[in-house]
């Protein structure tokens, strides 16, 4: 080869890698018509997030990972300390000042409890309520081991049957917030009054305390005046044996293995006021979770469980 012809491919490889290097780099001389622009990638294991920051004319990036933590570098790994939602933030900055942002919402390691609280980033907690709408898993029961579809009732409920069907509408309301720290609050809006078992009322209160008994009373149901309690908790815990009195139980009482229940402090509850307080969790999703409430509506066995609501709540937006 000549010397000639050498140095024409010298000079070609030397414009061939002044060509890559320009195009490596956000701020190069060649992205000037490029406007400024971010947006983010993220794979999730467990609590260990790796973002990826997209940006196109970015000279400098900051994040800020919704924890209280951040990070200066392009691509970082960040492990979050619980699990919850998190809303991470990418800024990319420009050589000359200017800037651009994104937002990205993230669901770390969502376990049952996160489900029902919302997490450490819910500061106003998760409020949910009685669906109106009910799901194809919502039934009156027996307080038997299988929770045996109670006789004569539909099966599964039909949507708002509490109030058009039995003059009740009012206790798809009432509105009960968990909280990520353990406290719990209970709102029975206007009517001060919550859902409850009529046996329990004229046990308990003589009847005092009824509002509005059902329109058809052979289910034993009405509403009933409560003063929800100030600096209440909540235990929620899975995987336990639940025992509870029941008339279809020896001795008076039945135990359900290997299950999650939600217990309050106080007289505190959950949807229904009955003498059983403690219910049990059959599942728990983001906006809905199923519970069993447990009633005891037979006069003669005063406080003994008879019947259970499967019911679904969901989540107020």
């Amino acid at each position: 080869m000549t010397k000639k012809n050498l140095i024409l491919l010298y000079g070609i490889l030397f414009s061939m890698i002044l060509s890559l290097s320009s195009c490596s780099s956000d701020d190069s001389s060649s992205s000037e018509d490029i406007p400024l622009s971010a947006d983010i990638f993220q794979s999730v294991v467990g609590k260990k997030v790796a973002f990826q920051g997209l940006t196109n004319n970015a000279a400098s990036w900051a994040w800020d990972f919704g924890d209280g933590t951040t990070s200066s570098e392009k691509n970082p790994v960040h492990v979050y300390s619980e699990g919850g939602y998190y809303t991470a933030k990418l800024t990319a900055t420009s050589s000359d000042g200017s800037s651009v942002s994104k937002e990205v919402r993230l669901a770390i390691d969502l376990t049952p409890y996160i489900l029902l609280t919302g997490g450490p980033t819910a500061t106003n907690g998760k409020t949910w309520r009685l669906s109106s709408g009910h799901s194809d898993k919502d039934y009156f029961a027996y307080a038997d081991a299988a929770l045996t579809p109670f006789d004569g009732a539909p099966n599964p409920l039909p949507a708002g049957i509490f109030g058009v069907g039995l003059g009740l509408g009012e206790v798809y309301q009432d509105e009960f917030t968990f909280y990520f720290d353990g406290s719990y609050s209970h709102d029975v809006k206007a009517d001060g009054a919550s859902f409850s078992g009529l046996v329990f009322q004229l046990l308990t209160t003589g009847g005092a305390n009824i509002v509005n008994p059902s329109s058809d009373q052979s289910f034993g149901l009405c509403t009933a005046t409560y003063t929800p309690e100030s600096d209440t908790t909540f235990t929620y815990v899975e995987n336990e044996d639940l025992t509870v009195s029941s008339v279809f139980g020896p001795g008076g009482s039945l135990t359900y293995s290997g299950v999650s229940t939600l217990d309050f402090s106080g007289t505190e509850f959950i949807g229904f006021m009955d003498f059983q307080r403690k219910v049990m969790v059959q599942e728990i999703k983001d906006n809905s979770m199923r519970l069993v409430m447990f009633m005891a509506a037979e006069p003669s066995a005063p406080g003994i469980n008879t019947n259970g609501l499967v019911l679904t709540f969901e989540v107020v937006n």
